[in-house]
């Protein structure tokens, strides 16, 4: 009797354990989906901040602009965690990400910077052409990433640009040195650090990419005061995230 009671439980775990295995699977195969969709929805933040674009309400924009940002940087650990390329490889993440930061880095806010009168006549179209055009060519560079997983160039982060630019409203030839010299620099080999991906100093990277997120978010929602506290800080934000790759370049790494 006891042979048959063993028998019979080693017939339960025989069927058990696939059951198991199989609905593991399925779980891991919808976690991937999951993230895909969430990484889709920066597609409708693109749209929802478009539509602010025509209507030139750029503190609207801004904010959809910054809730996108938030979502990129948040899928690639995500997409990692729960491993999109085994479980959902149906579906390109990279080419996923790339068409929605195109439209969220560079095409929306260079109309952005067109539309509103920050560089008029020809420096807007100047501006307009040099960023669409150099930004197609980067994110089809198959060079732009280097093996600490930082960026080679700069990585066409237009977006934080030209928010920064409806802060502090520059001059015009000062936006278009900046827009020049940054575009420049997308096929030059210099060092512009990933917040999350890069491993050195990231105990300080990400904090300040936060911080960044923060004070964009407050600087849109007070429509650019002039008089915001949040302008000094993505003025020291940005400009530790622009030029932290190129201090590690120079700054050699101890061990």
């Amino acid at each position: 009797m006891n042979r048959h009671r063993a028998a019979g439980q080693g017939e339960t775990l025989c069927i058990r354990r696939p059951l198991l295995a199989q609905l593991a699977l399925m779980t891991a195969r919808a976690s991937a989906i999951l993230v895909h969709l969430f990484t889709a929805t920066g597609a409708v933040f693109a749209m929802l901040a478009m539509l602010a674009a025509v209507q030139a309400k750029w503190d609207l924009m801004f904010l959809w602009l910054v809730v996108a940002f938030f979502v990129d940087g948040l899928d690639g650990p995500l997409a990692r965690r729960y491993d999109v390329k085994r479980y959902a490889p149906q579906f390109d993440g990279v080419l996923l990400d790339l068409i929605i930061d195109y439209l969220t880095y560079v095409f929306i806010p260079a109309f952005a910077l067109f539309s509103s009168g920050l560089m008029d006549g020809w420096t807007g179209w100047v501006a307009i052409i040099v960023i669409t055009f150099a930004s197609a060519m980067y994110f089809a560079d198959t060079r732009m990433k280097t093996k600490d997983n930082s960026f080679s160039g700069f990585p066409g982060c237009w977006n934080m640009v030209v928010l920064v630019f409806f802060a502090l409203k520059p001059d015009f030839w000062v936006c278009l040195i900046i827009v020049t010299v940054l575009a420049a620099t997308m096929f030059v080999p210099l060092k512009f650090i990933h917040p999350v991906r890069t491993e050195r100093w990231r105990a300080l990277s990400l904090p300040v990419a936060l911080a960044w997120t923060f004070f964009a978010g407050w600087a849109a929602w007070v429509d650019f005061h002039p008089q915001s506290w949040a302008h000094w800080g993505l003025i020291v934000t940005s400009f530790y995230l622009l030029f932290a790759g190129i201090a590690q370049m120079v700054i050699p790494q101890r061990g």
